[in-house]
């Protein structure tokens, strides 16, 4: 089955290790027709601002940087390109990484993003850089956060949906299933769907006469129960992997993932901004930072 044919993989010059790279080369060894592009922007704001050099020199010197490191980029590939998969370098000057990434995946047709989580050693997790956030919340095609966690055969892809009647949100569930039942079916893993529900809130509870948190909850349960059976068969996917759970998302998600030992587990996300996408980003941020295993973002169609 072919799925990712053009894969963006943007590398951080920081990190001893590549593992975006090493995840784009798994799947490029699933899919024969599979070309990657190797993608670093660099700069320093000193080669701007220096009084010394002319206009000309300052540019030859930022050229000579580049092609420095474009060389340790295909140094880096080397192995992969005598191993016979088609993937390329690409070095730019530019000051803000995450847009020149849109611009290229825009210019280029790419139809996967791999990047690298970021592991802070002394909190012993991994966080996000401002440009990570803008990446996630703009880019057109997916993006794969990766961290130290294999792929084997036979494990488990966790697809997080929301159940609304929204058409928006609708087409976004479908998109993530179907994105989630593909990579499954390369990865020979078992794909289960997740959705949470928030329990009753407390004041209306309090306010409300002859409010039951109990009825709420069990009516809750039954109807995204419901939504959830449809959702699993419409996509043929077994019945016992659908898990519906009260709570915030932010604490299901983690929890499930790692009772699963979730190989991979699929968000969406419709791309708000401002203030609705600060409360995405907190949200998004603690499922980042507890859940061990790869994360894949989503957005709903244009």
């Amino acid at each position: 089955m072919i799925k990712y044919r053009n894969i963006l993989v943007v590398i951080d010059p920081t990190m001893p290790e590549q593992p975006a790279l090493l995840r784009a080369v798994e799947l490029a060894r699933l899919e024969d027709v599979t070309k990657i592009k190797v993608f670093l922007a660099i700069y320093d704001f000193s080669y701007e601002i220096t009084s010394i050099l002319s206009n000309e020199e300052r540019e030859e010197m930022r050229e000579g940087v580049v092609a420095h490191r474009k060389g340790w980029l295909s140094g880096m590939i080397k192995p992969y390109q005598k191993e016979g998969i088609e993937i390329e370098p690409k070095v730019i000057w530019h000051s803000r990484p995450f847009e020149c990434v849109l611009q290229e995946v825009k210019e280029n047709d790419h139809d996967l993003v791999i990047t690298s989580a970021h592991h802070h050693s002394l909190l012993k997790s991994f966080i996000f850089t401002p440009s990570d956030w803008h990446l996630l919340r703009k880019c057109p095609c997916p993006v794969l956060v990766t961290k130290h966690h294999g792929w084997p055969p036979g494990g488990n892809i966790l697809a997080a949906i929301n159940i609304s009647d929204e058409p928006e949100q609708m087409a976004l569930n479908e998109r993530i299933i179907h994105e989630a039942k593909v990579i499954a079916q390369l990865a020979k893993a078992n794909l289960h769907l997740v959705n949470a529900f928030p329990a009753p809130i407390v004041n209306i509870a309090l306010e409300l006469p002859g409010f039951s948190p109990e009825l709420y909850s069990d009516a809750m349960q039954q109807h995204h129960q419901t939504e959830m059976e449809e959702y699993a068969r419409k996509f043929d996917i077994q019945p016992d992997c659908i898990h519906i759970v009260e709570g915030m998302p932010e604490d299901v998600l983690p929890e499930l993932a790692k009772s699963l030992d979730a190989e991979l587990t699929i968000l969406g996300s419709v791309g708000r901004t401002g203030w609705s996408a600060a409360f995405i980003g907190n949200t998004a941020e603690r499922v980042v930072d507890s859940i061990q295993g790869d994360l894949l973002v989503v957005k709903a169609y244009e």
